[in-house]
């Protein structure tokens, strides 16, 4: 059951979103075989202004968090920061270096399910 965070400036459609949550859905179901309903995605947008990121970074830029049961592997974590960039990339062209991903494994106990 991952938890999905992706922060983003505001100003993108309803239909760049929708592939976001599509890209990064389908990179945790090839990467770490979850089940296709098991979605608990959130985008949260910010103005310019309350989005600090470096100026070498495009509009593009997002920061994605990541929160998975603990077990997986180093190799798992990194095969799904991959496959989601690569879909991010191949779906909407986001340049993987304007994808921040961070994965969180707390344990078993902090989850209250």
């Amino acid at each position: 059951m991952p938890l999905v965070k992706i922060e983003m400036l505001k100003g993108k459609s309803s239909e760049y979103k929708k592939g976001v949550l599509e890209s990064v859905h389908a990179g945790l179901v090839e990467a770490l075989g979850i089940e296709d309903w098991d979605r608990f995605q959130r985008i949260i947008e910010y103005d310019k202004a309350d989005f600090e990121f470096p100026d070498f970074k495009s509009d593009n830029f997002m920061i994605i968090e990541l929160t998975i049961f603990p077990g997986r592997t180093a190799e798992q974590k990194q095969s799904a920061i991959a496959a989601i960039k690569e879909r991010l990339s191949g779906a909407l062209s986001i340049d993987p270096k304007d994808v921040f991903i961070v994965i969180n494994d707390p344990p078993r106990e902090n989850w209250s399910i």
